[in-house]
């Protein structure tokens, strides 16, 4: 019985290895992205390009291990999902509410030590965030929000 246990679990990860789902390999930098939509010095969007944009831009520097699945299937996954929550190749397309609130976000994120998230830190080691960088971003994050005027909520009317 053990035997047959491990044949299936071998055919099984044998199988899977057909399986390839579309990769993130449009362009990071195009006609849409943040550049286009806020002013970005160039060590800001250094330190985006360093450490956000494998997950949340349109080309992904996949490594190695990203052939071999699941371990491929998983960071797709992560992909997908850090871009459906911020994409900087698309962030022009944003409406201006949305954008201040992507940039209130990413404060929040890279203050509390979410972002990058600590597994891709841990494995790419420049991509953590030094004190320094972190303070950058969240000047230039207060900067371009007062930009940005976005309007105020409206009251509801209760009628």
């Amino acid at each position: 019985m053990k035997k047959i246990i491990i044949i299936i679990l071998i055919l099984v990860l044998v199988g899977i290895q057909f399986i390839r789902p579309e990769r993130n390999l449009g362009e990071a930098s195009g006609n849409q992205d943040i550049t286009h939509a806020v002013m970005v010095p160039e060590n800001v969007l250094s330190v985006f390009q360093r450490s956000c944009y494998d997950c949340h831009s349109n080309h992904t520097e996949y490594p190695w291990y990203a052939n071999i699945n699941p371990v491929g299937l998983w960071l797709n996954g992560h992909i997908e999902e850090g871009k459906d929550e911020l994409n900087f190749s698309e962030f022009a397309t944003y409406d201006v509410k949305r954008m201040d609130h992507k940039l209130e976000e990413i404060v929040e994120e890279i203050e509390e030590g979410n972002m990058p998230l600590p597994p891709y830190a841990f494995i790419h080691g420049s991509a953590r965030l030094s004190e320094e960088e972190v303070s950058l971003i969240t000047q230039w994050v207060k900067t371009e929000r007062q930009k940005l005027d976005v309007p105020a909520e409206q009251p509801v009317s209760l009628r």
